[in-house]
C-alpha cells in the first residue's frame, strides 16, 4: 500500500481541499489529507500525506513556515487580500522605505496577532468568513504568534505612485496570518494595506525544491516514504533489534539519551524510532527512564518475531 508524503506546489485559484481531492485519484486512495491550509490565492507548498503517512500530518502542522509576499499599500481590502473588495484608499506617495522597515522591525518577534475576518476560524460553531459573508460583522480575538524574519527585498510604486508594493520574505511560526501583517503594516504607516502575491516556500523541513506541481504528479507519482519523511521532520532514534521488536508490538524500552533534559522527547514532540534496516518502526516519548510508543508503524510484527526465534534457535 502506497503510503508517503507527497510535497505538491498548489496552484493558484485551488483550495488545500481541490488539491487532495485531485490527489486521492491520482494515488487511488480516499485516504489522503493536508498538513496546513493555505488560501485559493496563494501558492506553493503544500504537504499531503498518503494513507500511513496521515499519521504524521499531526506534527507537520504546528512546524514553521515560509512565505514570499508582495503587500500593496495605500489599499485596503475586506478579506486583507487581492481577493476582497477594496474598502479604503489612502495615497502611499509620501511612505519612504525608513518608514517601512521600521513597520515591519515593529511586526517581527513575538506579536499578537488578530486574524483576518474571513479566517477559517470557527465563531460559535461557524467558520468566521461564512458570518462575514452573509453579512455580520465579526471580530476575532488576537493570539500569541512568533514572526521569525520579517525581510524586505523591495518597493515598488505603482497606481501612479499612489500605492507602494514591497517584496517581503516572512518565516513564522504555526497560525500566522500573512495577510493579517500586510494588513497590520499598511494600518501602522497610516495608509492600509492587504496582500497581493503569496507564494509558500517551506514547511518545517520540507522545501519548494521538493514540490512538484499536479501535472507532474499525474505523469508520475513522486512519494517521499515514510521513513525518509519522518528522519527529516523529527529527532531520530536507532533502535537495536531487541528494541526493535519490543516497540513493534506497543512495549516500552530504555529511555533515549535526551531524557531529562529540554530535549526529551514527548507526547507533542516525539522521536522517530527506526530498525537497524531503516525502516520507521514508530515515535517514542520518553517517560522517566523509559520510552513508550506514541505511534507504532511496524507493519511486521509476525516477521521479526519469526526472525528472532531463527536467532535464538
Amino acid at each position: 500500500m502506497l503510503s508517503g508524503l507527497v510535497i505538491v506546489d498548489k496552484p493558484q485559484g485551488w483550495t488545500s481541499h481541490d488539491v487532495v481531492g485531485r490527489m486521492r485519484r491520482l494515488a487511488g486512495t480516499r485516504k489522503v489529507g493536508h498538513a496546513g491550509t493555505l488560501d485559493p490565492m496563494a501558492t506553493g507548498v503544500l504537504v499531503v500525506g498518503i494513507n500511513k503517512a496521515t499519521r504524521l500530518l499531526t506534527y507537520i502542522v504546528g512546524t514553521s513556515k515560509t512565505y514570499t509576499a508582495t503587500i500593496r499599500l495605500g489599499e485596503s481590502t475586506v478579506t486583507d487580500d487581492a481577493e476582497g473588495e477594496v474598502t479604503s484608499t489612502h495615497s502611499a506617495a509620501a511612505v519612504t522605505e525608513e518608514a517601512v522597515r521600521a513597520g515591519v522591525a515593529a511586526l517581527t518577534g513575538k506579536i499578537e496577532q488578530v486574524p483576518s475576518s474571513v479566517s477559517a476560524i470557527k465563531v460559535n460553531g461557524e467558520r468566521a468568513y461564512a458570518r462575514v459573508r452573509s453579512g455580520e460583522e465579526v471580530k476575532l480575538a488576537a493570539r500569541p504568534v512568533t514572526i521569525h524574519r520579517f525581510e524586505v527585498h523591495g518597493l515598488r510604486a505603482v497606481r501612479d505612485g499612489e500605492a507602494l508594493d514591497v517584496d517581503v520574505t516572512v518565516e513564522c511560526s504555526s497560525g500566522t496570518y500573512i495577510r493579517a501583517l500586510a494588513r497590520d503594516l499598511g494600518n501602522a504607516l497610516g495608509v492600509g494595506g492587504h496582500l497581493t502575491a503569496l507564494r509558500r516556500t517551506q514547511v518545517g523541513p520540507y522545501t519548494l525544491e521538493q514540490a512538484h506541481t499536479l501535472e507532474q504528479l499525474a505523469d508520475e507519482m513522486d512519494v517521499l516514504e515514510m521513513s525518509e519523511a519522518a528522519r527529516a521532520l523529527m529527532p531520530n532514534r536507532e533502535l537495536s533489534e531487541d528494541e526493535t521488536t519490543e516497540i513493534s508490538f506497543g512495549r516500552r524500552i530504555a529511555a533515549g539519551p535526551a531524557a531529562g533534559t529540554p530535549e526529551a522527547a514527548t507526547a507533542e514532540s516525539p522521536a522517530a524510532a527506526f530498525a537497524p534496516d531503516g525502516t520507521l518502526v514508530a515515535l517514542l516519548a520518553d517517560a522517566g527512564s523509559y520510552a513508550k510508543p506514541v505511534l507504532v508503524f511496524a507493519p511486521d510484527n509476525e516477521k521479526r518475531a519469526a526472525q528472532q526465534e531463527q536467532r535464538a534457535d
